[in-house]
């Protein structure tokens, strides 16, 4: 069976994984049994992804990140260089905690910039933007422009990645024209 993603030939990929089509894995990646990777992505040189990782379909993940057990990438989202993901809130090399892995989720479309890390457990809402070198400590809301150590709110973001201001609880994108609503519910597009 000709297998429909292509993998370079110093990447390790664990059988059995689930890997979509038109996905390509680069350079010294290692993929774990029982990933599951959709379909038209893009696996950087020197990714790790672990054998209970999820990721959606049209991902990009950059250079050098680990995307450890109980993390889930929803369609869309983009892991920019050295990012990093954890798995475990306190962890010693003498314990093992992996009964303690907390579940991070990455939503639709979501961004996190290069160096970022993104403590686990939290969850990063859908079009999303982490700035580079950002530590997010908490979740992050849809359409959210985070950045700082620790992260914190510092604006909106549209889907076309482009910062929006909101006037009366209304926002409308300067480079696409798309609306956005915000209430105490959150930000949405109308």
């Amino acid at each position: 069976m000709d297998k429909k993603y292509s993998v370079h030939p110093t990447a390790v990929v664990d059988e059995p994984v689930e890997i979509g089509e038109g996905t390509r894995i680069w350079h010294f990646s290692h993929i774990m049994s029982g990933a599951k990777i959709g379909k038209n992505c893009s696996i950087g040189q020197n990714v790790f992804i672990g054998s209970t990782a999820i990721l959606g379909d049209n991902i990009k993940v950059q250079n050098n990140v680990s995307i450890f057990d109980s993390v889930v990438l929803e369609d869309g989202v983009f892991c920019g260089p050295s990012m990093v993901f954890t798995n475990v809130f306190n962890p010693r090399s003498f314990i093992s905690r992996r009964k303690e892995f907390m579940e991070t989720l990455v939503k639709k479309g979501a961004t996190i910039g290069a160096n970022a890390t993104i403590v686990c457990g939290n969850r990063i809402g859908q079009f999303a933007l982490i700035g580079a070198g950002t530590v997010v400590t908490r979740d992050v809301p849809d359409y959210a422009l985070v950045y700082g150590n620790p992260g914190k709110l510092k604006g909106w973001i549209c889907q076309c990645a482009v910062e929006i201001v909101f006037r009366s609880g209304k926002a409308v994108c300067r480079a696409c024209g798309k609306a956005y609503k915000k209430d105490r519910n959150g930000v949405r597009p109308v």
